[in-house]
């Protein structure tokens, strides 16, 4: 049945559509492999190609272990359901449809509340620390938002964190989680699982009580300006490593 759903949907999309739900699906799959999730909040969210007033959302109430291609709603930038069917979450409204449509390159727009990051965001000083390479090519992406407003229902807090990501990649949202930012899903994925690798590291460090070995500062900058620019063959490190993730999932995860 679910096989039939599957293909009668694919053959009313684009094919660029249609790997965009397989992709999204597979970013939600990925983070409960990675413990990135929490319950059935949260939320992943890409504009859908070739289109200017929507976005994939998925319906309230699945669990991100359970999320199909077929699966996610069409959603105006109104927040009204454009295609497909289930409740819109407001807070997932409220936050990514602004960002969506005030940030062009905002393609990919992901929030969770990462247990390593969200535990720094609760720190009166989130800010990660020059202590090593991940750390590093993490700082020159990353933005801060210290001024947590409350749960968020009205797109006006979407605005809000749209101009304060400015041209970041990602921003630590105080005493809440973070959101990334990216053209692609692999990307953005790519983004949340390195931010929440440098969380988790400086957290181990600080735990042990003793004081962090900082870079001296032209390290710091030849790492920010370098740790991250390579180009191959068949697209960016990021390409590649959601690529093997994936590989896992089609091994581990059919549906």
């Amino acid at each position: 049945m679910q096989q039939k759903v599957e293909a009668a949907l694919q053959s009313t999309v684009t094919d660029e559509e249609w790997q965009a739900r397989v992709d999204l699906a597979a970013a939600h799959r990925l983070c409960v492999m990675h413990s990135f999730q929490e319950g059935i909040f949260n939320h992943l969210t890409y504009a859908v190609p070739g289109k200017t007033d929507r976005y994939y959302q998925l319906p309230f109430g699945l669990h991100w272990s359970e999320v199909r291609a077929s699966d996610f709603m069409e959603v105006g930038w109104d927040g009204k359901i454009l295609r497909g069917e289930g409740e819109v979450e407001q807070s997932c409204y409220a936050i990514h449809a602004p960002i969506h449509r005030l940030i062009p390159r905002a393609k990919a727009v992901f929030h969770t509340h990462m247990p390593y990051a969200s535990a720094l965001t609760r720190l009166e000083d989130p800010k990660l620390k020059p202590i090593g390479q991940t750390e590093c090519i993490m700082m020159r992406r990353t933005g801060y938002d210290m001024d947590y407003t409350g749960p968020a229902f009205d797109p006006d807090e979407g605005e809000r964190l749209a101009e304060i990501l400015g041209d970041h990649k990602v921003l630590f949202m105080g005493n809440h989680g973070i959101a990334t930012v990216a053209e692609t899903i692999a990307e953005a994925f790519d983004l949340l699982y390195y931010t929440e690798r440098a969380a988790q590291v400086q957290l181990y460090a600080m735990w042990t009580g003793q004081k962090l070995l900082e870079m001296p500062k032209p390290i710091v900058e030849k790492t920010m300006n370098t740790g991250a620019g390579q180009t191959f063959r068949h697209g960016r490190p990021y390409d590649y490593h959601f690529r093997a993730l994936k590989r896992i999932l089609d091994r581990q995860q059919p549906d």
